[in-house]
């Protein structure tokens, strides 16, 4: 039986390449996008076994929409990629860094992944066993936390704990959750001078996606090996 994915920001950098190492492995994968005109191009070069889906994961109503049109398009959900991120925190620090920035940076880092995971569990519910991956950062380490990226690493930090949490209260339901640090990739995100192809970035994620055994829950992953929190 053909399996499911949903990767939110789908429409560049890792999510697309996930995307598509994905689809090459038969998955259907649903292409999650807040803008659809860039995610239908990224829904297009990805193949014949992508599908987009409009989704903002910083809006409550895009993310009850999206989720609406999945169970329209699909009876279960395989694997859940919150992949969907912004770093904004280029020029303050923790010493400067306003409440706005950080509501901004925790509505699209934290608080999306969780609503979407919410969104998302009747059909992940209709999984044999689900996969929830959450897309974090060696930032969100507790001995990584940079004061210049002070809203950036404070999001990955608690997006750990969203892991963590969810965890515990699914771990009874054949659902597994885990974080992924990709590592310091090259796209948009991470700059042209990052030590990473996006390659090397979306490996650890379809790894978890599609060959790691179920069992593996509630634990943090760079390079396919456990790290620490």
């Amino acid at each position: 039986m053909q399996k499911t994915v949903l990767i939110t920001g789908a429409n560049r950098g890792i999510g697309l390449q996930t995307a598509m190492e994905l689809a090459k492995r038969e998955f259907r994968v649903f292409v999650g996008s807040r803008d659809p005109r860039s995610g239908a191009d990224a829904a297009a070069k990805v193949g014949s076994n992508a599908d987009l889906l409009v989704i903002d994961v910083a809006d409550s109503e895009s993310i009850s929409a999206g989720t609406r049109a999945l169970a329209d398009k699909t009876d279960r959900l395989d694997v859940l990629i919150n992949n969907a991120g912004i770093y904004p925190d280029r020029g303050v620090s923790v010493l400067d860094v306003t409440r706005a920035r950080m509501v901004e940076t925790f509505q699209t880092n934290t608080f999306g992944p969780i609503e979407v995971t919410q969104a998302c569990l009747p059909l992940l519910r209709k999984s044999a066993a689900a996969r929830v991956i959450n897309v974090s950062s060696g930032y969100g380490q507790l001995d990584g936390l940079s004061p210049s990226v002070a809203s950036y690493c404070l999001s990955k930090l608690a997006l750990n704990g969203v892991t963590i949490m969810l965890d515990r209260a699914l771990r009874n339901e054949r659902i597994s959750i885990n974080s992924v640090c990709p590592g310091w990739v090259r796209t948009e995100m991470g700059g042209a001078d990052a030590d990473r192809s996006v390659e090397e970035g979306a490996s650890t994620i379809v790894w978890l996606a599609s060959e790691a055994p179920a069992s593996l829950s509630g634990k943090f992953f760079r390079d396919r090996k456990e790290i620490p929190w």
